[in-house]
């Protein structure tokens, strides 16, 4: 079965974004097997070469490594990810490279109208960087938006009409990552790219 991992892309400890990573690993769980992954308890990204990279970052990028593809919920702070999201993916784009290449699926959840709708065209600007290059699935946006009113007492999303589009979104990210897990020939390459890339020149 396919593996895939979800990263809880807030500290909140009451986040709707970790609600629907669960919903989404319970209800595909039959067409995936999901893990989730927390970032709250990463130290904060202090970019310095000559330090060893925490055990706790080096167990989050050998999943995200060892997964067939990743799936990102992010709220929206400020017209933009939140800086927790920010700091992981600093650390997995720092002396480790487990995004590039990685099929990667953009989802989110804010209280207001847009469903976060901004944090993740950030975030695919972010990810699109030259340091994590990971391959992100386009035209794909899930927004759930009013999220605080989205799920029922089991934590299930409660309109048919947003499930139908995650179950439609979610098929085609598993054909996406099949794709994608055939493009393999430029990978080393592509890892050294990203390895060796530095603004400082």
């Amino acid at each position: 079965m396919i593996k895939l991992l979800g990263i809880v892309g807030t500290n909140s400890d009451n986040s709707t974004n970790r609600k629907l990573l669960q919903f989404i690993q319970r209800h595909f769980s039959e067409k995936a097997e999901i893990e989730l992954i927390e970032i709250k308890d990463l130290p904060i990204f202090v970019k310095d070469k000559s330090i060893e990279l925490p055990s706790i970052i080096k167990e989050m990028s050998d999943k995200v490594e060892n997964a067939d593809g990743v799936i990102i919920s992010t709220p929206e702070y400020d017209h933009s990810v939140p800086a927790a999201l920010m700091n992981a993916l600093s650390w997995l784009s720092f002396k480790t490279h487990p995004f590039v290449d990685k099929p990667v699926m953009v989802v989110g959840a804010s209280y207001g109208t847009l469903g976060s709708s901004r944090a993740q065209m950030h975030a695919r600007q972010i990810l699109d960087s030259p340091e994590l290059k990971a391959r992100i699935m386009p035209s794909s946006e899930y927004l759930l938006n009013h999220s605080l009113q989205a799920f029922d007492e089991s934590g299930n999303l409660i309109s048919s009409e947003k499930i139908d589009l995650l179950e439609a979104l979610f098929s085609d990210f598993l054909t996406f990552v099949n794709i994608t897990g055939q493009l393999t020939e430029a990978h080393e390459a592509n890892v050294r790219v990203a390895d060796n890339y530095t603004w400082e020149d």
